[in-house]
């Protein structure tokens, strides 16, 4: 009878055990984002304040800046977790749909989030934002995963015909970037004359098919 040496079983490490404390700040955090989140929605960073926020979470502001030390570092969360949930969008799309209805899917996504209240509204120009942003490893590891993504699909759009060879694909990805903040979902809604679905239905028609008569 032919013997053979067993390797020892390798140990099993247990997971560290997340302390209670830290549960409850990550608790308090998600919901400073989600409450940060709503209010740029609503108000946009210019009118947003710091006190607006506490008085959203129910927590004192000293609190608040235990966990956000700025008003820029507050916006800036709120953009990564929206990046976060656009790559976790774009990774659920089907890998064999067309370029062309990909990119449709992730606007339709935008306007809807827009439509909902929870697409942050940002200025344009703001150079102490623009600075944090900026410095942001995450926001911009998010923005350049997602921009990549969208750049792709332009391109694959565009060499089969769906979009415009003759336009800069930049251009269209920042024309794309810009249904985030479109006004005019919200004159369209406040108008009472379309349901939410009509809305985005006819803002992603005049993004991709504009304004000529076919």
């Amino acid at each position: 009878m032919s013997t053979r040496t067993l390797a020892a079983p390798a140990a099993v490490i247990p997971p560290a055990k997340v302390s209670f404390k830290a549960q409850m700040l990550a608790v308090r955090e998600d919901a400073i984002i989600q409450a940060v989140n709503r209010l740029l929605a609503e108000k946009g960073f210019d009118l947003m304040t710091v006190d607006q926020v506490a008085a959203e979470v129910g927590i004192a502001k000293a609190s608040l800046y235990k966990h956000f030390p700025s008003k820029e570092d507050l916006a800036a969360a709120a953009m990564v977790r929206v990046m976060q949930r656009a790559q976790a969008f774009l990774a659920g799309l089907p890998d064999h749909a067309r370029p062309l209805d990909q990119l449709k899917a992730m606007v339709r996504w935008m306007l809807t989030l827009q439509l909902a209240g929870e697409m942050p509204s940002l200025p344009h120009h703001n150079s102490s934002l623009r600075t944090t942003l900026v410095g942001n490893k995450a926001y911009l590891d998010g923005l350049m995963q997602v921009s990549d993504q969208l750049g792709g699909w332009i391109e694959k759009a565009q060499a089969d015909g769906s979009i415009n060879k003759s336009l800069p694909p930049v251009l269209v990805l920042y024309t794309l970037y810009a249904r985030a903040c479109d006004p005019v979902l919200e004159f369209l809604k406040a108008g009472g004359q379309h349901s939410d679905e009509e809305v985005i239905a006819l803002v992603l028609q005049t993004c991709f098919e504009g304004l000529n008569a076919r």
